[in-house]
């Protein structure tokens, strides 16, 4: 038997992946330490060049306190010097992540009795339904250490679903790359009939979804969300600029005014979204489009991203904009987030809510906005907004 740890850093589908690993270790009879331990898996990221140092950091770390540390996730599919000079018990697998836990398994060995379930720590189960992308946005290198557009049978991942409310998860959160490139052509699935589906399953409280891109997000994608009682009233919808010369830049496929439209079939929901700030051609002019669009569009929590060049994509080799003009576009976009957020805050004082209480004192409301309650974490707990903090809702 071998003991191990896994982290990751980035997004839902780093966490849903790093899992993945850990789930097969501990199926294979190995057992988990918060501590130092023969093994660690890091589960790194590489959207900014801030992410793939905090990697780099990660793995040295944890390489002086673990026998070995395995590098995967999106980081360990760049070019081989992005970890290069690490120490020699660090190894990099560079394989996707369908892959990777069979990949770590078989080399960590299973060495122990199997153990027929592992269960998840949160009190909420990501579900990863989709992976890699096919469009080819010019910052972006996602496609490159992911790979092409591919989905979970429909029937796997409402198994999936089954098994994690039976293990106690209330809340699902369907994952992906592209979430909107769902489909299993075989059994006639795209994304809205599996959230119908997926919304069905008995005893399931609450349903989300992590990220859409707003080219799909549609009537059907809407009325689908809106007749499932499980759904959450939230959207994250990925904006990166408000400014159609940009937009057209980064090779997104649509524009300012085709957002709005589109968001506007969900402005009853919490829409979050992530912005770039600093693109190559980002003028003063373009980011103040951008923040017309986020007001405009209602759009609570911001998601801000200096720009910074990444290896193999097309703007690879521009970063004309200077940090200081970023640091100061971002400042103000969270300070133009933090107003909106606030807003939706105190609207909801003294309505009442749903909470999950998934940490000691706080939780998240059906539309993913934080409260402050004193309830058992794990418990869905009926609440009337009665003040607004610096943290969030206070339940009255």
């Amino acid at each position: 038997m071998a003991t191990f740890s896994v982290t990751f850093l980035g997004c839902k589908v780093s966490h849903v992946d790093a899992h993945a690993v850990r789930e097969r270790l501990l199926a294979d009879g190995h057992a988990e330490r918060d501590g130092p331990a023969d093994v660690a898996v890091v589960n790194t990221c590489c959207v900014t060049h801030e992410a793939v140092s905090k990697s780099r950091k990660a793995a040295s770390r944890l390489a002086r306190t673990h026998g070995r540390v395995y590098v995967t996730g999106c980081g360990a599919s760049l070019p081989a010097d992005a970890f290069a000079g690490l120490p020699a018990n660090v190894v990099v697998v560079p394989r996707r992540s369908e892959e990777t836990p069979g990949v770590i398994a078989g080399d960590v060995g299973a060495l122990a009795c199997v153990q027929a379930d592992a269960r998840l720590d949160r009190i909420r189960a990501f579900v990863k339904v989709q992976d890699g992308c096919s469009f080819s946005c010019s910052f972006c290198v996602i496609p490159l250490v992911r790979g092409t557009s591919r989905s979970r049978p429909a029937e796997a991942v409402l198994a999936e679903v089954r098994r994690r409310v039976a293990q106690g998860h209330k809340e699902v959160v369907l994952t992906g790359i592209n979430l909107g490139c769902y489909r299993d052509r075989s059994a006639g699935h795209d994304l809205p009939r599996l959230v119908r589906e997926v919304g069905g399953t008995p005893g399931l409280a609450r349903l989300r979804l992590s990220s859409i891109e707003v080219n799909h997000l549609n009537e059907e994608l809407v009325a689908a969300l809106r007749e499932t009682p499980a759904a959450s009233r939230h959207l994250h919808v990925p904006l990166q600029s408000g400014d159609d010369g940009v937009l057209s830049a980064m090779g997104r496929r649509y524009r300012a005014e085709a957002y709005l439209r589109r968001v506007a079939l969900a402005a009853d929901f919490n829409l979050t979204t992530d912005v770039i700030v600093g693109f190559p051609g980002e003028d003063e002019a373009a980011f103040r489009n951008t923040l017309a669009v986020v007001t405009e569009a209602g759009i609570t929590k911001v998601h801000v991203f200096p720009y910074s060049p990444r290896p193999g994509t097309m703007t690879a080799g521009a970063d004309p904009v200077p940090k200081a003009v970023k640091k100061e576009r971002s400042e103000r976009l969270r300070a133009l987030s933090r107003e909106q957020t606030v807003r939706r805050w105190r609207a909801k004082l003294g309505e009442p809510d749903v909470v999950l209480v998934d940490r000691p004192g706080r939780g998240y409301g059906d539309d993913y906005s934080p409260w402050l309650v004193d309830a058992p974490v794990g418990d869905l707990v009926p609440v009337r907004g009665g003040a607004v903090t610096e943290e969030g809702i206070l339940a009255a």
